[in-house]
Formats: C-alpha cells, structure tokens, sequence
C-alpha cells in the first residue's frame, strides 16, 4: 500500500487536451494521436468524458490487467446499444460468455464449414459489383454486402437479410460510439435493438429443431441466458461485420495506392496475409474501446484516480513510433511486430480468424483475379471516416483496359 501511495505521489496529472474535437477525430484522427503522443501517452480529453490512451505500451499494459483495468465500464455506451454482452465483462463472467462461442469461430470450423460459403458469397458480389461496373464502390458493392451475407450465415439469421445485418450493425456501432448523445442515433440504435431481439426469439426454435453449425444453433443448446444470448449476438452483428468489411476495403485501397506493393502481392499471392495484417495495424477497424480503473493507480507515470473513464486507442498505439518503423506508412514488408487492433489478453478478438480467412483467404485473392487492371477511379476520390469505428465510406474502383 505505501508503494502504491508513493507512486501516486511522484506521478504527474494527465495533460488535458481541451483542443480535441469530435468532428476533427472523425474526420482524420491520425494527425490528433500523433500530437498527443508526442506530448504524453495519456490525456484528459474534455470532448469525450475520458482519459485517451494513445501509447503502445500504456494501452498494452491495460489489455493484460483487467483487475486495475475493467471493461465493466458504468454508464457504458455499448451497454447501452447493444446490452451487457462478454466485451463489457471481466473474468470469470466474461470466460462464460466466451466458452459459450464453442468452436464455431475457430480454424476448423472455417476450415470445414465456413471457407465453402465466404467463396460463395464473394463469388455472388463479385458479380454484383460486375454488373454495377467500372466505376462502382467497392464498398458497397462488395464489400458490405459479402462480410454481411457471411456473418448472417455464420450467425445463423435465416429470418433476416444481409440488408438487415449491414442496418443493424451500423446503428447499433453508430450507439456505442455515439459520444456526442445524439437522440437521432439512439433511436436508431434502440430499433435494431429491438429488431435482433425479435429475430432471436424467432429464430431460436427452429434452431432447437434443425440443429447445424451455425452460432445461434449453439446457442440454442446451451443453459445461457437469453439476455447473454441477446447482447452477445448484437456484440457479434458489430463487430463480425464492420471488421472483415473495413479491412477489406482499407487493403485494397492501400494496395491501388501502392503500385509497386501491389505488383509484389500479384506476383506472390502467399503475401495476401500480410497484406491483411498491415491493413489491420494501419487502419485498425476498431480504432478505440473503453476501460475503467477500480482504484487509484500510475500508468506510464501518469495518474490515474478510481474510477476514471479511458479510451484505449489502439488505433493511435498501432502507430506509435516507439513500436513501429515509419507507422504513418503501410508497408506489407515491415519488420513484424504484434499490433493491437484485435485486443489482447483476454479479450483477443474471437472473430480474427473468421476476419483473416473471410479476408485474406477468399476476398483479396478473388477480387484481383476477378477484375484484372482493378484500379482507383481517378474522377472520384476514395474516402474514409470514424474513430472510434474506421473505415473506408468511398472506394470507386474501375478495371480492364
């Protein structure tokens, strides 16, 4: 205790950055966490209610000590939007949750299931984005859609559309990072809340009926609750659709803005995953996550009291020079060294694998196979947006002569 108490003595207070902005962290948060980094790894930052984390280390150390660091956050955004689900506990409540995911999101499972239908699903939008021809968005096209349609089946959402999960991801994404309090985004959020609870409760006896490898058909055969049923789903409909999506399309736009990494990918299709990785560090698709201190500690030499609200910026971490050579750069032939876009310790993102296969498995091979002389549009820049949630919102692309 007089350790602690010493400690806390010879810290210093968190600066503040009162000139952070919303709207200017949506826009481009990079320049923002370059600054703040430079200054300290940790600030108070009035326009968010919350200690940011914009340093490698600091914000590793919070993902390895969940008894200084809880995601339990009070008052939590995604509580909020989406119920109490495994990303908003700790151990030993949070390994229940999780156990309960049984293996249908693991390397098997994809293996033996899964990569037959994400080679489907892409073949189908590849065709759509065909169609839509040169001049198209990838994104929307594309990209969306095929990380929608694979999580619905995943999941096992007969009863929807890949039109609803891409609505009901959005809204309830747009409610956990809704920072602002906007009424408009939460009456969004509260309908798709409502609508997967609906299709839950629909879809769960013919689940019981027709069991198959689907994740709600494991659900369905365990002793969880429905709320821990409900919230983990709404958590899976984020997160399992706006990461394969997001780095889907920040890779291929990095690899249409880099001629010479590209011809090196086309030539070595192996480096697909690579390409998959950077991408991930580079533009991390879940740029920022909440923690909440139980007591009063010292991280990096900064204080912190009980209670305080953190944004773990992993999104700043992935590139923090400290770490990583030239981080503002993608480069697939970078020295590897561990990012922390899919969380760590006990956390880890459950879904990396589904994201990696779903990705660099199937996507990226197959969209450059498929649309030979794929390119950006030169009329129609590309454009991307977010913070706490990053992605591209434009990618025009042409291909052949």
């Amino acid at each position: 205790m007089t350790v602690i108490s010493d400690k806390l003595r010879g810290a210093d207070a968190a600066p503040t950055a009162d000139w952070v902005t919303i709207s200017d962290l949506h826009q481009d948060p990079f320049p923002i966490y370059r600054r703040m980094r430079e200054e300290s790894p940790i600030h108070w930052v009035p326009e968010v209610n919350r200690y940011m984390v914009t340093g490698y280390h600091a914000c590793h150390i919070i993902e390895n000590d969940q008894a200084t660091f809880s995601a339990d956050e009070t008052d939590s955004l995604m509580k909020r939007a989406m119920g109490h689900s495994m990303l908003r506990k700790d151990d030993p409540e949070h390994d229940v949750d999780r156990r309960s995911y049984g293996g249908v999101l693991r390397p098997r499972a994809i293996k033996d299931t899964w990569n037959a239908i994400f080679l489907q699903n892409s073949e189908k939008y590849l065709s759509q984005l065909k169609a839509a021809g040169p001049g198209a968005d990838l994104v929307w096209e594309y990209c969306a859609p095929y990380a929608a349609e694979n999580l619905r089946q995943v999941m096992g959402f007969y009863n929807a559309t890949q039109e609803d999960m891409q609505r009901w991801s959005q809204t309830m994404m747009d409610g956990t990072g809704n920072y602002a309090n906007d009424s408009d985004v939460w009456a969004r959020s509260d309908q798709s809340f409502d609508e997967v609870d609906d299709a839950i409760d629909e879809i769960l006896p013919y689940l019981r009926k027709h069991p198959d490898s689907s994740l709600l058909s494991k659900m369905a055969e365990l002793p969880i609750p429905m709320d821990a049923i409900r919230a983990n789903m709404k958590m899976t409909i984020g997160g399992g659709l706006n990461e394969p999506r997001d780095v889907l399309g920040v890779a291929v736009w990095a690899l249409l803005s880099r001629l010479d990494q590209l011809a090196q990918v086309l030539a070595d299709p192996s480096s697909y995953s690579m390409v998959f990785d950077e991408a991930v560090r580079w533009v991390a698709p879940i740029g920022m996550y909440p923690r909440e201190t139980t007591c009063a500690t010292v991280l990096e030499g900064i204080s912190l009291p009980k209670g305080a609200r953190l944004g773990v910026a992993v999104g700043a971490a992935n590139r923090d020079p400290a770490v990583f050579d030239d981080p503002e750069d993608y480069d697939i032939n970078r020295a590897k060294q561990p990012h922390l876009a899919f969380g760590g310790g006990n956390h880890f993102c459950a879904g990396a694998w589904v994201a990696r296969a779903a990705v660099a498995g199937i996507a990226l091979p197959q969209l450059f196979e498929a649309l030979p002389g794929l390119r950006l549009d030169e009329n129609n820049p590309a454009t991307a947006a977010g913070w706490v949630f990053r992605g591209m919102t434009s990618l025009p692309v042409r291909w052949g002569a």
